[in-house]
């Protein structure tokens, strides 16, 4: 399950490098892109999560989970505020931030 995970983030990630690169006139597109593929991501972390076993209560024990360290090292740092706030919605059971 958690390789479904990473193809979502693998998406997401190729959506972030194309935004780098686009031009202005393909600046949004990409951007909506991303997003609409990032949150994929973030949907497929949460299915995974409720399939744990034993699912951290906290961030900090989320933080230690060998399969978010392997998350967090593949995402550009820009994006780190962003999924940590999503992790943490997942672990109160909340609805996710959607910036629309």
């Amino acid at each position: 399950m958690i390789n479904r995970v990473k193809e979502k983030l693998e998406t997401a990630l190729e959506d972030w490098r194309l935004m780098e690169i686009s031009s202005e006139d393909e600046a949004e597109e990409c951007a909506e892109r991303f997003e609409r593929h990032f949150y994929e991501f973030i949907d497929e972390l949460k299915v995974w999560f409720q399939h744990l076993e034993q699912p951290p209560s906290s961030i900090e024990e989320a933080e230690n989970l060998i399969e978010i360290k392997e998350l967090m090292e593949r995402l550009p740092t820009p994006l780190d505020l962003n999924f940590l706030t999503e992790l943490e919605l997942i672990i109160d059971g909340e609805d996710q931030v959607r910036y629309d």
